[in-house]
């Protein structure tokens, strides 16, 4: 379990087979497998931290709900050719969160299952932060804020100069928008009209220790995005539909912001919107708790 991580070949297939037949379903059956990954996804990280005694459960259940529809139903990717050139980008600016995205590439065929079972542990490709090295589907190292979002443009700068119809993706935390090099690479993005590039934001108001707008107001956030010159699209970070339907193509031909009102600890009663679980790890009888909550 250590070293450069290699595809798991029939969940590959499965993950190809079910996108092929996204075509064919109608809206409430995609939208459901979307709601089945996002299930497995939290199962796993839970089991994934509190076997680790470590991580940032709070913040990979905020966004695990658009991390599975990404994966379940917008990403041009293949679990089976991570580097395939004209492969859609996505990028986990905030890093922290790895174990909700390590979840999601496991069950969608990037590599086995079982490597999860390795997450933190000395010498694990699965380590805190995301490694583009080691991981499959990891497209650049994040963790330190500010850094992911800035990659991102870069991404969505040289796709429109190859003239590619590549999407680039990239997911933010609300706290991380605290950093200047975000609206640094916000104002690049507009100037050169990058609408292949959609930014997520993770907007569960909380960051490590306290609020964001105790920390340093963030509001009127959607009007931010909007001076900058960003198309910004409203919504409710844990409604599939909607996550849907924001990740639409630009209409504007600007690049795209879509601000996810989401809730940090999503799906366990006792970690919702509660900032000590921005770093906490859970006991075995929550664990035991918050396993029959998800599975419910």
């Amino acid at each position: 379990m250590t070293g450069i991580l290699l595809a798991d070949r029939s969940r590959a297939e499965e993950f190809a087979a079910a996108r092929r037949r996204l075509a064919d379903l109608g809206r409430e059956e995609a939208i459901q497998a979307v709601a089945d990954l996002a299930r497995r996804v939290r199962l796993s990280d839970l089991d994934m931290i509190g076997r680790a005694r470590l991580g940032h459960i709070g913040g990979d259940f905020s966004v695990a709900d658009i991390l599975a529809t990404l994966y379940g139903a917008v990403l041009n990717v293949n679990p089976a050719w991570p580097d395939d050139p004209e492969r859609d980008r996505f990028i986990l600016s905030k890093g922290h969160s790895a174990g909700a995205l390590y979840a999601t590439l496991a069950h969608c065929g990037f590599f086995p299952l079982a490597e999860l079972d390795s997450f933190a542990q000395p010498l694990s490709a699965l380590n805190g932060h995301p490694n583009r090295n080691k991981v499959p589907g990891v497209e650049t190292n994040t963790g330190p804020l500010g850094h992911g979002f800035p990659v991102a443009v870069g991404c969505a700068l040289a796709a429109k100069l190859q003239r590619s119809s590549r999407r680039t993706i990239v997911v933010l935390g609300d706290g991380e928008l605290q950093e200047g090099s975000n609206w640094e690479a916000a104002m690049t993005a507009s100037h050169y009209g990058l609408a292949s590039l959609t930014a997520i934001v993770d907007r569960n108001r909380l960051q490590q220790g306290a609020g964001t707008e105790e920390t340093k107001q963030l509001e009127p956030l959607a009007d931010k995005w909007s001076s900058f010159g960003w198309e910004v699209r409203a919504i409710d970070g844990h409604h599939h539909a909607q996550i849907l339907s924001s990740l639409e193509p630009s209409q504007s031909g600007q690049p795209v912001c879509v601000i996810a009102s989401t809730t940090k600890g999503k799906g366990v009663s006792f970690m919702e919107n509660r900032v000590e679980w921005h770093h906490k790890v859970p006991s075995p009888d929550q664990i035991v708790a918050a396993r029959g909550e998800l599975s419910a």
